[in-house]
This record gives structure tokens, sequence and C-alpha cells, in this order.
């Protein structure tokens, strides 16, 4: 018997509906060889709806088991096996593919049951008798372990609460142990069951830092992908406990209970995806009630008095990561809804608050951008009309009750939330600043002789000033104001701002050289001023980060992108900047740094359009001379001579709400700017780029994601992949670039992710398996068919790298396809890369499958002359190709080989087989003596 085929009934009665059930399972028995588990999984569950026999839905279900194995599905594995099993207990295959899923999730106690039962069905079986000595040893290991464990356990514990180790190294080494200890599933089962949770309660009542971070971080191994110890551990903590540690003033410990929160958030909102499930697996709870009350609590953090501003940002960023939905395609979003309507207000405030002079909250510099950033991703997750506009009126009456009857201080308060709309969802703000007196307070305020009150109007008058909607009232309104402002405050921080509003005003045209708001030499001038105050360190970051706002509006004009890229100190000064806790900062620099690489988008206008648009009198975009590509090819290897990889690598890794979806874009589209040219591309990979990479090319918009994704593709072509990605690493680059495989792709993106396949998949077996667990296999193979002769030999040469795996020779080997006839076709094409792409394929193909030999001669009646074409090519790679194919023919097969006998073959194999010592000349040679084996030919003579 063999174990890991797929059922085959004993002949039954025929019943009404059998022949659809058996057709369906055969075309799914048919999809599993080759390696289709998906198509096979959708073929059996269609045959179970029509109303199998107990007997075929036994089948059906063991075989939907083997389909979840393959797919690494466990859980959906164990089902299906039981299902079979209820249908036929004494079902062997059924029995053994449930023992394999309950491994898989580590249920020994359970598998080793299933494994027993298989052994007394079938004794001699040796793959149940190994099978059953391999999970034994595993219940011995693991049983070994936790013995030695509890000892362990229980001398940590005593260790870390004794007051006569206060700061002791034993007590470091323990508090160490019980961490490293808890990341282990087995372990953190074992602190559990220790009365661990009781125990880490106390560790964090002592208040100690380290004590506070060991119990802390074991608690996340605790309570990691699994719901019922979490659960367990918030009865035992209570959640109000757990979220008030993120409002402590250390800040390790603030950022140890976000993580914490975090790992929890999953756990409930996942389930169990691994770990024992004993008796505590029995605990049942409503995830979603759970939820709202960890969710509630951080609401209520946010504006508790004697919060940390550290703690309130982390919060705030716990807010963004927990209450959006992930995608659109999921229609649930009451979650959103129930925080707007539980705690908008409470963003609000924190939105709201001033960081100098402090108020009753606690706030950092980076916590009015979080707190936009949450109210940005809530106002994107409302579905419809009616929702935006509650939130609309939400916000509009938080904003009236302080700006009326609340004098002076609460006008400041109202504007600064109007500043922090603007950030975020841009229409709540606009209609913010059509309340009644709004705008006019603003303009009115930036004359006080107070500078925070100066600040708070100069600055929503800037994010206004970004704004269409608000464009022209300022530039009519607030210019004159603003250079008055610049002009005559005697104030950094105020000419700073006031030169950010001038900055934005001054750079409405964008990139069009025809449409400038501000006289010649204007821009240059407030470039000028801008690096000079980012390279003053004298000046705090927070209003540093103002100078690199204005810069990254004047970039758009190509004469101050030349002046930057020359300024050495003030790149150096904006690398620091962006790697500095100023993490509000990161857009900015992004948006100097692409406008610096021309990474933004843009089309060259159609000479046809242009020529009708000047006879019609209308505006004509025009490019700057000095954006022209020498230009950006120059600026961008001197960003690469002062570091921008190193600084882009250190954004990249910023764990904050501020590196938003947007300017993870921001950051991809520099990357690919950088790695454009073949030579520049050790420089980024010698920088850390190639890592830097991977997270936006898996996590960011779809053009953040694209775009990253081709950067990966072209470091994988030129270079080593195994150096650039070293470790694990090169198995996550597979992923990206077979994202660029989809048609919404342009060919460009579409070939370079062919040839870097093709590079991975000549590496490794385990890389080609990756490549194949995509399920890149069947869009490659589309790309054959491609007109652009490029992209079609590259996935030619791909799919015959690939078909150095099983699967992929299955495919070529299965009964009613063309694979086969492809490329013996390919390999007699007039394009000489693509021959010989194909005609390698065909050698190894007809190497490790001897029975494709014997199919070439009926693919197509041209197969002859096509073979001879090869072994008399001038190129000897092609030669060689030509003649193993030849060579495995011959052995396959006495009827083939007769067949090549008889014709020109033969003439050709003679004559290539008296040339120098070469491998054509010994390939060629075996040919001929295995012909002669066969008595087709007699030695020494050409004839038959």
């Amino acid at each position: 018997m063999t174990v890991s085929g797929l059922g085959t009934p004993e002949p039954r009665p025929v019943v009404p509906g059998a022949s659809s059930v058996e057709q369906l399972r055969k075309e799914g028995n048919d999809l599993f060889k080759c390696g289709d588990y998906e198509g096979a999984l959708s073929a059996y569950t269609q045959a179970l709806d029509l109303g199998a026999t107990p007997l075929d839905q036994a089948i059906l279900h063991r075989n939907l088991a083997a389909c979840h194995l393959k797919l690494e599905d466990y859980d959906k594995a164990e089902t299906e096996a039981s299902k079979a099993i209820e249908k036929d207990g004494g079902d062997v295959k059924a029995l053994y593919r449930r023992s394999q899923a309950l491994e898989k999730l580590g249920r020994l106690d359970q598998a080793v049951l299933d494994l027993q039962r298989c052994v007394s069905l079938e004794p001699k079986n040796k793959v149940f008798q190994e099978a059953l000595r391999n999970i034994g040893g595993q219940i011995q290991e693991k049983v070994r372990y936790m013995s030695s464990t509890d000892a362990k356990v229980e001398q940590m514990f005593r260790i870390l609460l004794d007051p006569e180790e206060k700061g002791t190294e034993k007590k470091q080494k323990a508090s160490q142990n019980l961490v490293v200890l808890a990341r282990e599933d087995a372990g953190a089962e074992k602190i559990f069951r220790s009365n661990g949770v009781q125990l880490l309660q106390r560790l964090l009542d002592t208040g100690e830092t380290d004590l506070m971070l060991a119990a802390l971080r074991t608690l996340v191994g605790i309570c990691s992908e699994h719901q019922s110890r979490t659960v367990a551990t918030l009865s035992v903590l209570g959640t109000r406990r757990v979220v008030s540690i993120l409002g402590v003033e250390n800040q390790a410990v603030s950022l140890a209970a976000c993580h914490l929160l975090q790992v929890i958030f999953d756990a409930l909102k996942e389930g169990i995806k691994k770990g024992f499930r004993g008796k505590e697996g029995a605990i049942i709870v409503d995830p979603a009630r759970e939820l709202k009350v960890l969710i509630s609590n951080l609401l209520e953090l946010l504006t508790e008095i004697g919060v940390s501003g550290q703690g309130r940002d982390n919060a705030l960023t716990l807010l963004i990561k927990m209450v959006p939905r992930k995608s659109p395609k999921d229609p649930n979003n009451s979650l959103t809804l129930w925080v707007i309507d539980q705690g908008l207000k409470k963003i609000l405030e924190v939105g709201g608050s001033l960081q100098d002079p402090p108020g009753e909250l606690a706030v950092t510099a980076n916590s009015r951008m979080s707190a936009s950033i949450l109210l940005s991703k809530l106002f994107d997750d409302l579905k419809c009309d009616a929702e935006r506009e509650n939130f609309h009126r939400l916000c509009e009456n938080y904003i009236k009750s302080w700006f009326e009857g609340q004098g002076l201080a609460g006008k400041l308060r109202a504007i600064q939330t109007v500043s922090c709309l603007l950030q975020g969802p841009c229409d709540a703000g606009n209609r913010a600043l059509e309340l009644s007196g709004v705008m006019e307070s603003v303009i009115a305020l930036c004359a006080s002789e107070q500078e925070e009150e100066q600040l708070v109007a100069v600055e929503a008058l800037i994010h206004a000033a970004g704004k269409a909607k608000r464009a022209s009232f300022i530039t009519a309104n607030g210019v004159s104001l603003l250079k008055d402002l610049y002009k005559r405050s005697e104030k950094d921080s105020i000419r700073i701002r006031a030169l950010v509003g001038l900055c934005k005003l001054g750079s409405a045209g964008g990139t069009d050289f025809s449409m400038k708001q501000f006289a010649e030499g204007s821009t240059l001038k407030l470039a000028k001023q801008c690096r000079k105050w980012l390279c003053n360190d004298q000046i705090d970051a927070g209003t540093r980060r103002w100078a690199v706002e204005g810069l990254a509006y004047l970039t758009f004009d190509a004469d101050v992108k030349e002046e930057f890229v020359e300024d050495e100190a003030a790149l150096k000064a904006l690398f620091q900047l962006s790697k500095s806790e100023e993490r509000s900062v990161l857009f900015a620099v992004a948006s100097a740094l692409v406008n610096c690489t021309n990474s933004y988008d843009y089309e060259e206008p159609d000479p046809k359009m242009v020529e009708l648009a000047k006879y019609a009198k209308q505006h004509v975009p025009e490019q700057h001379p000095k954006d022209k590509p020498s230009f950006v090819r120059a600026r961008v290897k001197k960003l690469l001579a002062a570091g921008v990889v190193s600084a882009m690598t250190c954004m990249v890794k910023t764990e904050s709400p501020v590196l938003t979806n947007s300017c993870r874009e921001l950051l991809s589209r520099v990357f690919l700017a950088l790695v454009e040219e073949v030579e520049d591309r050790g420089t980024v990979v010698a920088q850390g780029g190639g890592k830097a990479l991977l997270p936006l090319a898996l996590e960011g918009t779809d053009t953040g994601q694209t775009k990253a994704a081709q950067a990966l593709a072209k470091l994988t072509i030129t270079s080593n992949p195994e150096m650039t990605f070293p470790g694990e690493r090169i198995y996550e680059v597979v992923r990206p670039l077979v994202s660029l495989l989809h048609l919404n792709c342009s060919g460009l993106q579409n070939f370079e992710a062919l040839m870097a396949l093709t590079n991975l998949a000549g590496i490794s077996e385990r890389l080609r398996q990756k490549i194949l667990k995509e399920k890149a296999v069947p869009m490659i193979e589309g790309y054959m068919f491609e007109e652009h002769e490029m992209i079609r030999r590259a996935a030619t040469e791909c799919i015959c790298n690939l078909a150095m795996s099983k699967e992929v020779q299955d495919l070529f080997e299965a009964q009613g396809n063309d694979r086969l006839k492809l490329l013996v076709l390919y390999s007699g094409e007039d394009d000489e890369l693509l021959r010989r792409a194909a005609a390698g394929g065909l050698a190894m193909l007809t190497s490790m499958r001897p029975s494709l030999c014997s199919r070439i001669p009926q693919v197509t009646t041209h197969w002859l002359e096509i073979l001879q074409a090869l072994l008399l090519s001038p190129n000897q790679e092609l030669q060689h190709r030509g003649v193993v194919v030849v060579l495995n023919m011959v052995e396959a097969s006495r009827e083939i080989a007769s067949t090549l006998m008889e014709s020109e073959v033969l003439e050709i194999l003679s004559v290539l087989a008296k040339g120098e010592e070469d491998p054509i000349t010994r390939a060629a040679a075996a040919c001929l003596g295995k012909s002669v084996e066969y008595g087709l030919i007699q030695p020494n003579q050409d004839k038959k």
C-alpha cells in the first residue's frame, strides 16, 4: 500500500450521480499529481456537494486532508481526516493523515494514538512503523524537557523575587533565562502552568525596571499566538493594569508594554495558531468583547493626566494598528465606527494639545502627527457618506466647543486641532477652516506678540497653504503676511515656519518650469536659508524639521536640487536628522529625496498633443533643462556618495506610525532610482539597501510595493543573490518578485522579475520550491507566449531552471498539455538565445524523464529537422545541447534510435565524433556506441 497516494474505491453498484462524483474525483487526483492542490481541493469539494455515497465521502474527505497537508493548513487537514474516520473508522490513510496534521500542530499525544491504530491495522507497513518510532522519540524528548524545566522555572522565580539578590548578576541571568524559555511554546506552557502569571504580576509590582522588562517580555512569550493563555493572563493581571504600564515614564518599559499589548491583540483577533490545546483550550471567550475592553482602555489612557508623552504615543500607535480594517475587501468596519463614537473627542484632544508650553496632557513632538495619522486611517475606513458626515459633525462640534466662549486659550486649542486635521483627514480640516471666524483668527494671531500664539497660527496657515481649496485665499491674503513675519520676526522659530509657508506657495507649479510663483532667484534664496537653518545644530530638531519641510517643496525646482546635492554639509545634516528621534521629519526627507532623484511619476508629453495645445493657446508643461536624465544620474551619484542608503535604511527600520504607507512609497521610489544604473547597485547593497527593500516590498501602497519589488529584481539580476540577501532573507525575495508577474505590471517589470526568478531558481531546490509555492509557474508559462522576444526568452529560461524540480517535471510529463511541444518548437526558433534556453530545458528534461523522449516525435512533424539544425549549429552551446538531447533519446528507446540513425543525424554524429576531444565529441560517440549496441549500425561504419 502507498500511504501518500490518493484514494481508489473498490468496485460498487452504480447509483444516480455516481459518474459525476467519480469524474470529479479523478479530476482532483490528476490535479493533485500535477501539484495543483487548490484545484484538487475545488474538485473534491464539488464532488462532495453532488451527494456522494458514504464510501465516496470518506475517500473525498481523506483526499481533502491530503491537499490541506500539502498546503500546510494543518487544522483543516485534521478536520477533513476526522470526517473520513467518522465515515470509516478503519480508514488507515485517513488515520495516518490525521496523525501527520496532529504532529504538525504539536499534539503529539493524540498523533501517537492514530499511529498506533494504523500499525494495529497494518502491522507490516514500514511507513507506519517508522512514523511511530519518530513520534515516540519526540514525546520522550518533550517529557525530558518539561521535567528538566520544572525545577529551573521555580529556581528562576525564587532568585527574581528574593530581595537579597537585588542588582546581582545572578538575578540578571535568571531574568534573561526566563525570557528565553518563554520564546519556546513548551517553555511558555511550563511557565504558565507553574503559576507563572501570578509570579510575573509580583515582578511587575516591584516597579524595578529590569524586573518589569523581564516580566513583560516573558508575558509576550506566554500570550504569543495562544488565545486561551492570553485570556487567562488578562483575567489575572486585568486589562486596565496592563494598559496602564504604557503610561510609565521609562521608555523601555512603555515600549515593552506596547509590544505585549500588540501580541495580546493579535492572539485575540486570530485565535490559536499553534501550541498545546489541553484543558485551557476549553475556555470560551467572546474575542470581540475582549478587544473592545482593550481598545476602550487605550482610548481612556489618551486623556489621562499623569500619563507620559511616550506612553500616549504608544497608545496611538496601537490604535493605528488595531482599529482600521487591514483590507477594503473586509466588509466589517464596525470597530472603526465604535471608536469614532466612543473616542474621537479623546483623539482630537491629543491632536490639539500643545507641547510647549506644556499643557495638562504630556505630549511629544510626534504625538500630534500620530493623532493625525490615526484620524486619517479612521476616516479612510469609512464606507459611505452618512458615516463620513457623522465624522465631520463630531469634529466640527469639538472645534466649536473650544472656539466659542473659551477665550484665547480655547481659540488656540481649536486652531491646533484644525492643524491636526489638515495633516490627517484634510477633507475634515478644510471643512473646519470654513467654520465662522476660524480663518480670520488664524490671520489675526499671526501678528500676536506671544511666540506660542504665533507658532500655532503660522503652523495652521502652513498646513492650510498645502490644500488646493484654500491656496487661492492664502495666496491673496497670506503671502504678504508670511513675508512680513519672515523679514521682521526676531525669533528663528517663527521665521523658519513663515519661510515654509512661502516655500509651499512658491512650489505651486510643481515641476512645471513655466509655472513659477515668485521672481527669478527667489526660490534659490529661500532654499539657501533653509539649508542654513538645517545645518545649524544649535537650533532644536523640532524647529530644524521645518527647514526640511521647506526643502521638500522647493526641490521641485531643478536649480534648487542642483545646489542642494552640491552642499555636503546640508546633506549630512539631513541624513542625521532623519536618524534622530524627530520622527515627524521622515515624510519631508523622503519627499526631498524623491524630488532630487526625479523618481516621481512623469510622462513625456505626446509631441502632437503639445502642438495642438499650443495652437489652442492652452498651457503646455515644460521640463527644466536640469531635470534631463544626465543631470538626474549625476545627482543620484552625489547622494550615494553622501550616504543616502544608510540614512534610508534607518528610516525603514522606524517603529513609528509616522512611517506611513505613503512615506514607504516615497522611499521605494528613491531606492528604485538609486539602483537604475548597474554600477551603483553594489554601493546600495553594501550599505544595506537589499535588507531595507524587503519590508518595503511586502507592506505599503500597491505602487510602493511594486517599485520596491522592481528594485529587488534589479539587484537580484546583477548581483549574487546569496550575498545580497544572506541567510533566510533570500527566501523572502521570492514573493515580491512573483508579484511583478501580474498583468497590471509593465513589460519591463515582468521581464526583470523573470530574469531575477531565473537566477534564484538556479541556486537551490529550496528556492525552487518557494517559487512553486507562490504559484508562479502558471504565470511564467503564460509569458512564454508573449510577443516581446525578450520576455518570451526570459520566461523560457526561468521554466528551464525550474524544471530541475520534480513538480515541474511532472507537469511536462502529464498527458494532454503542449509544454513539451513548445520547448521543441522554440529549439528551432531564429532567436539564438531563446533556442539556447529551450534546448537546455529539453536536454535536462529528457535526461531526468526518459519517458519524454518517446513523445518528442509525436509533438511536431518538424522534430527531426530541429534536432539536425541544433547539431549543425556553429554555436557550440547549442550544438552541445542538441547532441545531449539526441543521446538521451537514443538511450531511452531502440525504436527512437532507429529513426534517428535512418536520418541524416547518423552522418552528422559521425562527423562530430571525429572532432577534438570535448563534451560534444564524447556525447556524439556515446550515441553511436549505443546504436552499435542496439545492432542498428556496424562498428566504425556510417550506415546501418
